[in-house]
C-alpha cells in the first residue's frame, strides 16, 4: 500500500474523529446531523458542476451507498442515545474493517494478504478492547452500535465498489453526498414532520462546520479506495478511535486511562502492519 494511501486514510480518520465529537456536543444529535448534510450538499453543487458526470455503472453505488450512509445516522444517534461516546464509537468502528474485507472479497474476488489480514484483525481486536474501557455498556447501546457498524461496512464496500466505475472520484463523492443530503432531511421530515433551522444561531454553525469536515473525510476515504483496496484503506480509516480517543482527553475532559493508552497502542501496530503490505 502506497504511503499516499496511509496519508488519505489517516487524514480521513483525524477528520472523522474531529466530526464525531461535533456531533457528541449536540443536544439534539439528528438535528445537527441533518445539519452537517446540508454543509455537504452546498460545497458538493459546484464540484458537480465542474466535474463529469459519474458513469452509469457508479449510480446505482452511489445511491445505494446514501442510503446505507442515511441508514447509518439514525443508528448512530440512537447508539449515542442509550450509550457513551467511549464505547459506541469503537464499537461502529470496529466491526467494520472485517466487514469491508469481507465484502470485498465475496464481491469482487479481491484476495487480501495474509499480513493485511493480521493488521485488520490486530486493528479490530484494539479498537473492540476500546469499547470496554469504563465497564460494560448498556445493551441498547451495544446492539445499535453492532448495527451502526454494519451500515458502515455496507456504505464502504458500496464505495469501493462504485469508485471504480466513476471516471472521477471526486465527482463520485459530490454526487454521493447529494444524494445523503437529500435523502436524510427527507426521512428526518418523515419522522418527525417537521424540521426548523436558525441560520444566524452558533449551534447551527458549529454543525455546518462539522458537515464540511465530514465531507472533507469522506472525500479522502473515497479518493484512497480509488487507488487502495478497499480492506487496508478501511482499517486504516478505523484508526479514527485513537484519534477520538486523544479528542477525547485534549478537548471534552474525558480520561485518558492505561487501558485506553494499550489499546490504542495496539491499533498502531496494525496500522504498521497495514502500511508494510505492499
Amino acid at each position: 500500500m502506497s504511503t499516499t494511501v496511509i496519508l488519505l486514510a489517516l487524514t480521513a480518520a483525524i477528520f472523522h474523529a474531529t466530526w464525531n465529537a461535533f456531533l457528541r456536543s449536540g443536544a439534539d444529535r439528528l438535528w445537527v446531523l441533518t445539519v452537517m448534510s446540508f454543509a455537504g450538499t452546498l460545497i458538493s453543487i459546484p464540484l458537480v458542476i465542474a466535474l463529469p458526470m459519474p458513469s452509469a455503472e457508479a449510480w446505482p453505488y452511489i445511491l445505494l451507498s446514501a442510503l446505507f450512509q442515511t441508514a447509518y445516522g439514525f443508528f448512530l444517534v440512537a447508539a449515542y442515545r442509550y450509550g457513551q461516546l467511549g464505547q459506541v464509537y469503537p464499537i461502529v468502528r470496529g466491526t467494520a474493517p472485517l466487514l469491508v474485507m469481507l465484502g470485498a472479497f465475496l464481491l469482487t474476488g479481491i484476495v487480501p494478504s495474509q499480513l493485511q489480514i493480521i493488521g485488520v484483525a490486530i486493528i479490530a481486536v484494539g479498537i473492540m478492547s476500546l469499547a470496554f474501557s469504563r465497564g460494560r455498556a448498556n445493551t441498547s447501546s451495544i446492539l445499535f452500535a453492532f448495527a451502526t457498524g454494519l451500515f458502515v461496512a455496507s456504505y464502504q464496500t458500496a464505495d469501493a465498489i462504485g469508485v471504480r466505475f466513476a471516471e472521477n472520484a471526486i465527482a463520485y463523492s459530490a454526487w454521493g453526498n447529494i444524494c445523503f443530503g437529500i435523502l436524510l432531511p427527507l426521512c428526518v421530515l418523515a419522522v418527525r414532520r417537521r424540521f426548523t433551522v436558525d441560520w444566524k444561531s452558533r449551534e447551527t454553525h458549529k454543525a455546518l462546520l462539522g458537515g464540511a469536515i465530514s465531507m472533507v473525510s469522506y472525500t479522502l476515504v473515497i479518493v484512497a479506495f480509488s487507488i487502495g483496496s478497499a480492506g487496508p484503506v478501511s482499517a486504516l480509516r478505523e484508526t479514527s478511535v485513537v484519534f477520538a480517543v486523544i479528542i477525547g482527553w485534549l478537548f471534552l475532559g474525558e480520561k485518558l486511562n492505561a487501558w485506553r493508552i494499550v489499546s490504542a497502542v495496539i491499533v498502531a501496530i496494525g496500522a504498521i502492519c497495514l502500511g508494510l503490505a505492499r
